[in-house]
């Protein structure tokens, strides 16, 4: 919505007073300390929208009297960062929300600075400060036990649709970025909207509004966290064999859209891998790892991940003897660790779908595009990197993530 409407909307509503779509709230300032509202209380307002249909939360307005009172000037950073903490560390699962800071003229047509904040309705159910609370109209309401579970539910339900493909709270058409998503369109003279939908990177939510999904999210905007918090990987080298800070060399985490992800973390794998040498006729270079079983492994991971996992993250740490890629989620249709090499199942069917035709390109790596459907990466990955280091790599369990560990190659240093 352009600020204009939406500046004159919000008067309106102003005018009108509070409904199940808005509550207001009066900031109050001493000194250079924010008085009110407090965490808590901003956490369970956006929690019961968030439990609804979503709605706004207008802080500068005094819900008593209707009057714009707005915000300093000096305090609107930690006016929205109180917002923003409220949301993630008082909401459990932690909530997107989007804020927009306007002006509006008070009574006596004085420009006034409030904030905006948009809650989305979710597709959980959310907690606040260890309690479950509702919209009913211009209030928030605890949860009845009955009411609670049946919301539940619904809304587990609602998840069933394939994940890559549900619509993302707070999304539109125009967060997409024509250059990341126009590599996927193949049918000439349709217009854009018509093939990103046919793709499912847009779809409608429950409301006919409509969203990017979750695949639309991760591969067409350039910074998927925005939406999707988890949706990265944390790269990080150690220079001996267990994870110490002290021995911490490089650390980067790769936070673009899914294709980026992966060559980013790759390249961090080639800079840092050590490449040893050794004399046959002449001098053969020996790296650590099989950048092709790594590229392998990254495709794998950030396609058959499972985003439903709140504060879980793909980690890649590199040690002297070896890599460990760990990726959230278990093994989908009651697959088991030893079937890998055999047969592959994913989560992520459009994802999958969407890496396929993704165009790829490396001096090393036989590939044109970004993922080959014909499920050969496990057997690549074993068997490249066994090739390389003589031990062949692990697949194993940990909790609710799936953990590969690729050894290091070793090889005699080179001495002329």
């Amino acid at each position: 919505m352009d600020r204009e409407k939406l500046v004159k909307d919000l008067l309106y509503q102003i005018r009108l007073g509070e409904d199940s779509g808005y509550e207001f709230k009066r900031v109050e300032i001493r000194g250079n300390k924010i008085k009110g509202p407090g965490q808590k209380d901003l956490a369970d307002e956006m929690a019961a929208f968030a439990n609804q249909k979503g709605g706004y939360l207008i802080l500068g307005v005094d819900d008593k009297t209707r009057q714009i009172t707005g915000i300093p000037a000096d305090m609107l950073e930690a006016v929205q960062k109180r917002v923003k903490d409220a949301a993630i560390d008082n909401v459990e699962p932690p909530l997107p929300i989007a804020t927009r800071l306007l002006e509006l003229p008070d009574e006596h047509g004085d420009m006034k600075n409030i904030l905006h904040v948009d809650i989305e309705k979710s597709l959980f159910v959310h907690s606040s400060n260890g309690r479950y609370f509702h919209r009913v109209a211009e209030s928030k309401q605890p949860m009845k036990q009955e009411y609670l579970a049946r919301l539940m539910m619904q809304r587990s339900q609602s998840r069933l649709i394939w994940l890559d493909e549900r619509p993302v709270p707070g999304t539109r058409y125009e967060d997409l970025d024509p250059s990341l998503y126009r590599k996927f369109l193949r049918e000439e003279g349709q217009p854009e909207r018509t093939q990103l939908r046919k793709l499912r990177m847009l779809v409608d939510d429950d409301e006919g509004n409509e969203k990017l999904s979750v695949s639309g999210v991760l591969l067409g905007t350039p910074s998927p966290v925005n939406w999707l918090p988890n949706a990265y990987i944390q790269a990080v080298c150690y220079a001996g064999d267990d994870r110490d800070a002290d021995q911490q060399t490089d650390a980067m985490d790769f936070t673009g859209p899914l294709d980026q992800q992966i060559s980013g973390a790759l390249a961090f794998v080639e800079k840092n891998q050590r490449v040893a040498a050794r004399k046959l006729l002449g001098r053969e270079d020996i790296p650590q790892y099989s950048l092709t079983a790594i590229f392998e492994a990254l495709v794998n991971a950030v396609a058959h991940r499972d985003y439903d996992i709140y504060g879980a993250h793909i980690r890649l740490h590199m040690f002297a003897d070896r890599l460990v890629i760990c990726s959230p989620g278990a093994l989908v249709n009651t697959m088991e660790v030893d079937e890998l090499m055999a047969r592959q199942a994913s989560r992520n069917q459009l994802i999958t779908s969407l890496l396929a035709r993704c165009p790829y390109e490396h001096a090393t790596i036989n590939r044109s595009r970004m993922m080959d459907k014909r499920g050969e990466g496990v057997p690549v990955i074993l068997n490249e990197s066994e090739k390389l280091s003589g031990k062949r790599p692990e697949y194993k369990m940990v909790g609710e993530e799936l953990q590969l560990t690729i050894y290091a190659a070793k090889k005699e240093p080179y001495r002329p």
